[in-house]
């Protein structure tokens, strides 16, 4: 078999969403993969900050921020965060639009603390209570720190929450020109999440580099994720695998679906397609 190169998504594909503790199961195949030859790469949209937690186990190159810093084998071979005036433009027509926005760094994230006061507020409605505590939950876990400590450090990109898509509408208009919005599918709590980054990258362009780096051809790169951000990285690869946790509209356009995270997903797909045998 020829050498691959595989792509895992983290949150909802090798983990849990905002977990950093991946099955025994997928550890194992990829210390396997990894012994028959082939490389092992994460590509996320966790910046460098929140995927510190993996990098006790051994990889071969990550693509943080959706593609803006990748490195492999040990290099930095690609960094480009947004540049000021787009940060400072996306940054402040969302605030004006009532958009909750999480500002993603190298060195850490930053949240509005506005978002946990809204839910509070209303508690009471619906499902908000559970939100609030998945918020606090994935907050904590991530290390993402309130926006009043955020001091101006280079933004590769800003995730955001609104309450709606018409509060996305005039952000989206007016920075299409020179930024990315990536909308996810609308949660179960009735918010709309996605996310905002440069033209310039993404996780699609991320697998690129990085076959282009290690010599290997895209019929050989495999993308495993499970969201829409995971789009780019999925048809840029030879083959393309969601996760049956994973978003509806994704797993139309992939080759094949595996088992969820929760049921050893990585491990058979790993072995599915005989990247490592039993």
């Amino acid at each position: 078999m020829n050498r691959k190169a595989i792509f895992l998504d983290i949150d909802g594909t090798l983990t849990e969403p905002g977990s950093n503790e991946p099955p025994n199961s997928a550890l194992c195949a990829i210390k396997k993969a990894r012994q028959q030859g082939h490389y092992v790469i994460l590509c996320t949209g966790r910046n460098y900050d929140m995927l510190k937690p993996l990098l006790k186990y051994e990889f071969d190159g990550l693509a943080a921020s959706s593609g803006g810093y990748i490195e492999c084998r040990g290099e930095v071979i690609y960094d480009c965060p947004m540049t000021e005036e787009q940060k400072n433009a996306a940054m402040d027509i969302l605030k004006e639009n009532g958009v909750y926005r999480t500002v993603e760094c190298m060195d850490g994230s930053y949240t509005d603390e506005g978002f946990k006061e809204f839910l509070r507020d209303h508690a009471a409605e619906g499902s908000n209570s559970e939100m609030l505590r998945w918020r606090e939950q994935i907050e904590k876990s991530l290390n993402i720190l309130p926006m009043k400590e955020y001091r101006g450090q280079p933004a590769y990109k800003i995730v955001v929450m609104s309450p709606s898509m018409e509060q996305l509408k005039q952000p989206m208009e007016q920075l299409s020109e020179y930024l990315d919005f990536c909308i996810q599918d609308k949660n179960k709590h009735g918010y709309v999440n996605g996310e905002v980054l440069s033209k310039e990258y993404d996780k699609g362009k991320a697998v690129e580099m990085v076959c282009r780096y290690l010599n290997i051809p895209l019929s050989d790169a495999v993308a495993i994720g499970d969201s829409m951000n995971d789009k780019e990285m999925l048809m840029a690869a030879g083959l393309s695998i969601c996760m049956r946790n994973g978003s509806e509209a994704l797993k139309k356009i992939v080759d094949d679906i595996c088992p969820s995270v929760a049921e050893d997903g990585i491990r058979e797909a790993f072995l599915k397609y005989h990247f490592i045998s039993a």
